[in-house]
């Protein structure tokens, strides 16, 4: 059996970072390092503020069993506090998977990232955190938040004779250091010899928003058409209190084929208007649900969900 490095929900970070607002970073898609012989045969995603939940099916093109090591990558998490944040630990502890209909336990490790300006790329240093002391809860804390004073954690870092670590701290000592935190959630996955594997998750969203909307700025993130719109006006939402959330779509055309069948739902409270962006027909088939199918789907564009109160 080959072994390669399968990626399963690669994240980006998007956050929104302001006195009335929440913060919130995009969960993903599939992301797969090319394999000719590893089909994304379908895809079953269903999207809510409360649940992501994901189905898929994995055909083996070959006459052999692959063996793949399985990632499940969380976006990278600051360790500041200003501002209300998306439920983090909510999503650690919700985390879901099952292969073939068998729960699997994955494996958790958690990386540490500091950026020294902004000009600059976070560098991964999380030996170096090691090396300094620092325990993996320490390590984690932007995620679970369990300690919320930034004095323990730079002191640390500040103290630690470690030269790489040194060189990416900001030279004015009086300066916050921003360092941030990833989840990676592993384990192996076989799949047989000319056979589908079905492979299922779920796990709680991050969820951000703001106290009020402003159409005009935010038009264009979240396609509001004239029909949005017109909604917003007659529930009187115009500038209404908002919720919002990000899924990465495009990572599912790095698959061996096209998606064959690939169907999104997406679902909104009953006191709620929702606006996204969608190339294709947007089929209403419940009064909270919305559902797009499509057939040899290649991902061009990731999605960007607004769910606005009705007032």
């Amino acid at each position: 059996m080959r072994e390669k490095l399968l990626i399963l929900l690669a994240f980006s970070p998007i956050a929104i970072w302001a006195n009335d607002s929440t913060g919130y970073v995009s969960t993903g898609g599939v992301q797969y390092l090319k394999n000719k012989d590893i089909q994304m045969h379908s895809e079953d995603l269903f999207i809510s503020k409360k649940q992501i939940k994901v189905d898929y099916q994995f055909k083996n093109l070959s006459q052999k069993d692959v063996t793949e090591t399985i990632l499940f990558p969380l976006p990278p998490v600051e360790n500041f506090f200003e501002s209300d944040f998306a439920d983090t630990e909510r999503l650690l502890q919700s985390f879901k998977v099952q292969a073939n209909g068998k729960t699997i336990q994955p494996e958790m490790h958690v990386r540490t990232f500091i950026q020294k300006d902004e000009k600059s790329k976070p560098v991964d240093l999380t030996a170096e955190f090691k090396q300094c002391g620092f325990t993996e809860k320490e390590m984690l804390n932007p995620w679970n938040r369990q300690n919320y004073e930034y004095a323990p954690f730079e002191a640390k870092l500040r103290s630690c004779n470690n030269a790489k670590l040194q060189q990416v701290l900001p030279e004015n000592k009086d300066e916050s250091i921003a360092w941030s935190s990833q989840v990676i959630y592993s384990w192996k996955q076989t799949f047989k010899a000319a056979s589908l594997t079905r492979v299922q998750h779920q796990y709680a969203p991050l969820v951000g928003g703001s106290v009020a909307l402003y159409p005009a700025e935010d038009e264009k993130a979240y396609c509001m058409d004239s029909s949005f719109k017109a909604g917003l006006k007659k529930a009187k939402s115009q500038h209404a209190p908002y919720q919002a959330l990000g899924y990465i779509l495009k990572t599912g055309a790095n698959w061996a084929k096209p998606i064959q069948d690939f169907k999104l739902t997406v679902e909104r409270d009953a006191d709620e208007l929702v606006s996204f962006c969608w190339a294709g027909k947007v089929t209403k088939i419940s009064p909270t649900r919305f559902q797009m199918t499509e057939k040899n789907f290649v991902p061009k564009q990731d999605l960007d969900i607004i769910f606005v109160r009705k007032l």
